[in-house]
């Protein structure tokens, strides 16, 4: 071949073209949202250079193949568990009983695979030092089995803690199982997880499968964050497991989340979404744990495991529906802030009837082109009549709703596309007027420390920096 004829460039840039063309179609056949098919389908058209390799990576969101073994799986793992006599809230005294506030969630019950139980007791952390110190506090006092679960391991001052003391436990007889993400993980050493095995510590990743090219893919990534403790004690929250949770990275610092430690019957649902996942790692039950009584009051509570797999799309319509509930207000805090149409819908709409709608973002970008985003977004809310704030200390990592006066939610789920459609990810659904006066109060103070953002800041704003979030914007969809 002469690799010096004219003709070989164009060569090249028709096959570029024709790949993009195929791209685009499927594209087009397979993005589940308008404004996705559109972002990548004239990408792919006008300057497939430039975004096969990405679309290759991140844009086949829905393939099919990965969706019905991931059902698959689940189906398995939930045959295998009914031989456990499984499921505890089939008793009657346990399910959710006359509440109001909970009752104008009207899709909950149908929305949620899981149900809302009374009779637990919830309690705040805020911040990484209090939530691993609650977390290595329980760990310490396990007698039976831990399972842990986090999108980030780091080997870092935190992670060999956690390494030091799941080794110690281990050591004991307590039987011990890790799932960690392997994008979200991906500079976890080998010989993180080979010290641990050689512990007796069951360590697995999550990874997508099948096919060739899938060993490219990064979306269908689990971002979720569980512990349970002997079937007794759970945690769940945005914290992952790295020193900039407890503000190790000076950038960043101070890094600004929020986790929740419960007990109860719901803690059979965090056992059952850790499962789910073991399983598609393992085709392995983890053992799972429950007391032989509960306490006859506490707290109601709901499990709300999402992901790719779901017959909807259940984390956006989660927020929608929370939204739509609110008659007072709805407060929600968020590192990215990228709403898809439903939900920027149903927060104009919270807003034309009257309540109060905040939303906390923060000051300083981890993910630039996301920030960009963000901002055009935040802008466009406050013209709608939102209240939009930024938390100047620090990054603000923290995914919390709160709505009127009885219920919270705290996981690991932000409001953008990936958590919405991409993410496997958790929220942890409470309906307490305590419990929620504790939100309200970590709330307002992060509000008070935070700058409100005006429509004239809007103004004020470089038209560089304008086009910039423009730009960002229209691969919004696919972030």
């Amino acid at each position: 071949m002469d690799f010096h004829s004219p003709y070989l460039l164009g060569y090249f840039i028709g096959l570029m073209h024709l790949l993009g063309l195929v791209a685009a179609t499927h594209a087009v056949l397979t993005v589940r949202t308008a404004q996705g098919s559109i972002a990548w389908a004239l990408s792919l058209l006008f300057v497939p250079y430039l975004t096969l390799i990405p679309y290759l990576v991140f844009g086949r969101r829905t393939f099919d193949a990965y969706i019905e073994a991931r059902r698959q799986a689940n189906r398995e793992m939930h045959t295998a568990i009914a031989d456990l006599n499984w499921r505890p809230w089939v008793e009657e005294a346990l399910a959710a009983r006359g509440s109001a506030s909970y009752a104008s969630l009207r899709a909950m019950p149908k929305l949620g695979r899981m149900p809302c139980l009374a009779n637990n007791k919830v309690s705040l952390l805020i911040n990484g030092k209090e939530t691993f110190d609650a977390i290595f506090a329980a760990m310490r006092a396990a007698k039976d089995v831990i399972l842990v679960q986090f999108f980030i391991i780091h080997d870092d001052h935190i992670g060999r803690q956690l390494q030091a003391l799941l080794l110690e436990k281990a050591a004991q007889g307590v039987q011990i199982y890790v799932l960690y993400d392997r994008v979200g993980s991906h500079a976890l050493p080998r010989s993180y997880n080979t010290r641990l095995r050689e512990g007796g510590v069951h360590i697995r990743a999550f990874a997508t499968r099948s096919g060739l090219f899938n060993r490219f893919q990064v979306n269908f990534r689990n971002h979720r964050k569980i512990v349970v403790v002997d079937g007794v004690v759970g945690f769940v929250g945005g914290h992952n497991v790295g020193d900039e949770y407890l503000g190790g990275e000076p950038k960043l610092s101070p890094w600004r989340d929020t986790h929740v430690q419960v007990a109860g019957p719901v803690i059979a649902c965090l056992q059952e979404s850790f499962a789910e996942d073991w399983f598609w790692a393992s085709r392995q039950l983890p053992p799972l744990m429950l007391p032989d009584t509960y306490d006859d009051h506490g707290v109601l509570c709901q499990v709300l495991a999402t992901g790719p797999a779901d017959a909807q799309e259940t984390c956006s319509l989660f927020f929608v529906e929370a939204i739509h509930a609110a008659n007072e207000r709805v407060w929600i805090t968020t590192p990215y802030f990228i709403p898809d149409e439903a939900v920027f819908a149903a927060l104009r709409l919270a807003v034309l009837r009257g309540v109060d709608v905040r939303i906390l973002l923060p000051s300083r970008p981890d993910h630039r082109v996301v920030y960009a985003a963000s901002s055009l977004f935040a802008f466009q809310a406050v013209k709608a009549g939102v209240r939009m704030f930024r938390y100047t200390p620090g990054f603000l990592h923290q995914k919390v709703v709160l709505v009127d006066s009885e219920i919270s939610a705290i996981g690991s789920a932000n409001m953008d596309n990936r958590s919405f459609r991409l993410n496997f990810e958790i929220m942890l659904l409470t309906v307490d007027s305590d419990f929620a006066s504790q939100v309200e109060q970590m709330l307002e103070a992060d509000f008070a420390l935070s700058q409100e953002i005006s429509i004239e800041d809007s103004r004020q704003t470089n038209r560089w920096l304008q086009v910039g979030m423009r730009v960002a914007r229209l691969v919004s969809p696919i972030l």
